[in-house]
């Protein structure tokens, strides 16, 4: 199927369900929340102090995504207006809190490595800058092993404890699956941003599942 071909049945399906949440589809509103719900909570938790405002939060976009369906003209992806809706709300409840730091002053996070300096061998050394001990070859592990339980909690586990900018891309890139210019728009980040932080946090997740895995 062609790119041209993939848009627009992508498109046509999203008209349907814009059609059947603007009947008050009770139904398609419940899949839509649950499609989006965890990205909007990390990107919610950038902006206030807990987790239970970033859920209030969110609860109150979904308010304000309801009110606003008839306004939706379509210049953007239904998810992408989803997110601005999010975003602008959390930046509101955020300044009343006074928490409120644009992604955008974030910056690449260019000082910090993306791989722990420990895990090369040292400037002393006779092949300074080398690995300690190579990355294991998951190519050659059981399926199972990438897939049980326990790996998944240490991914999840590792996601929960990235710094906010990097958790926030990290959930929309791949976990929900975002496109890159969905993440720009929603958090008002610019391309090589976005990638930075992707980048240092699939590090840390790789990283993490490393020591998992070499036991």
């Amino acid at each position: 199927m062609s790119q041209a071909s993939i848009q627009e049945r992508v498109a046509a399906e999203e008209g349907e369900l814009l059609a059947r949440l603007r009947a008050g589809d009770e139904r398609a509103f419940e899949a839509l929340v649950e499609r989006h719900y965890s990205t909007m909570l990390a990107v919610a938790q950038h902006y206030v102090k807990t987790r239970a405002v970033a859920e209030e939060v969110v609860q109150e976009a979904w308010l304000g995504v309801l009110k606003g369906l008839d306004r939706f003209e379509g210049r953007s992806s239904l998810k992408t207006w989803i997110l601005r809706i999010l975003v602008n709300t959390a930046k509101t409840r955020g300044v009343r809190e006074s928490r409120s730091v644009p992604f955008a002053s974030l910056g690449p996070e260019s000082d910090e490595p993306a791989v722990e300096p420990e895990r090369f061998r040292g400037r002393d050394d006779p092949f300074p800058g080398h690995w300690r001990a190579y990355p294991a070859d998951w190519q050659r592990l059981p399926e199972d092993a990438l897939a049980d339980r326990e790996t998944l909690k240490v991914v999840l586990g590792t996601i929960e404890l990235l710094p906010d900018a990097q958790r926030a891309v990290i959930t929309m890139r791949d976990i929900q699956g975002c496109e890159p210019e969905e993440v720009c728009a929603a958090l008002d980040v610019s391309d090589g941003n976005q990638r930075v932080l992707l980048h240092r946090a699939r590090s840390k997740v790789r990283a993490a599942l490393e020591r998992h895995l070499d036991g």
